[in-house]
């Protein structure tokens, strides 16, 4: 028999999402693999990125220990179904979505991810802050390759907390279209396969990037790639913490921010789109 399933199509900066509301917890089979391929399809489902199941961070069991921090927690999945640590973007999109509905109160607000629990601000209708955790460059000092579009770079190994190499190139339309997954070696370095930033300057604390997301391809924007391509880009420049660099990618733009203590923080719009009821 067919499942009907409500959900809320929202995104940042174009990096767009299919959220699920589960507050019972009851769809945590239903929104198998297969189920999240068919949902993200472009052609022959709603099209998306990602999945996002918001469920009570108490419901799942390697989690409920941050539900003293955080009452609803993220269930993110690629758009081929994989699981990911956590989405930048997304996570503002649900922060948004649990405001409007009237699941969360106050300017604040956090939420349980896999990558651990991240603090939402809101600034504006609009904009929201999200606290991103500490970037954690590789335990090595060897640096991967990255392979793409006949050329191959040195790349900055880091996690944000999903796995990143940032590579520094002179043009990004001499990239191309990219429709294969770009080559990384080691493979050793990363055995969950990783994202990867193509980055360029574009002026005092300004960068510009393309990303190929894991499970999905060339996305629109990605929130912990964005970090880390920031990440990358300070550490290159010798800019100090407390400074705002400038991240435009193809969906828009966006701002981090590295505090004192480390912390990551990214800025930018979250949208809430069409509502509706499928059956899976």
């Amino acid at each position: 028999m067919a499942t009907s399933i409500s959900f809320v199509k929202g995104h940042g900066t174009q990096n767009d999402f299919v959220l699920v509301p589960d507050a019972d917890d009851v769809l945590r089979e239903t929104l198998d693999a297969a189920t999240v391929r068919r949902m993200t399809d472009r052609y022959a489902g709603i099209g998306a990125d990602g999945v996002i199941r918001v469920v009570p961070t108490d419901a799942v069991p390697d989690y409920a220990h941050l539900a003293d921090a955080a009452e609803w927690f993220m269930d993110y999945r690629n758009a081929d179904g994989s699981v990911a640590e956590m989405c930048g973007n997304g996570v503002r999109v649900m922060a948004r979505y649990l405001w409007e509905s009237g699941y969360a109160e106050g300017p604040v607000l956090t939420i349980a991810t896999r990558g651990g629990a991240r603090t939402v601000h809101a600034e504006t209708d609009e904009t929201f802050t999200v606290e991103m955790g500490h970037a954690r460059p590789a335990p090595t000092r060897q640096l991967p390759l990255v392979t793409a579009a006949g050329h191959t770079w040195p790349a900055t190994a880091v996690w944000v907390p999903n796995p990143h190499a940032v590579v520094f190139v002179d043009d990004l339309a001499a990239l191309g279209l990219l429709t294969e997954p770009p080559g990384i070696r080691p493979a050793t370095l990363f055995p969950e396969s990783a994202n990867v930033e193509f980055v360029v300057g574009h002026g005092e604390r300004h960068i510009a990037m393309r990303v190929w997301e894991r499970g999905v391809g060339e996305t629109r924007s990605c929130g912990t790639g964005v970090c880390a391509a920031a990440w990358a880009a300070m550490r290159r420049d010798g800019v100090g913490a407390g400074l705002p660099y400038t991240v435009d990618v193809p969906g828009g733009r966006l701002v981090v921010t590295e505090r004192p203590d480390g912390e990551m923080l990214l800025t930018g719009p979250a949208v809430l789109g069409i509502h509706g009821t499928i059956e899976v």
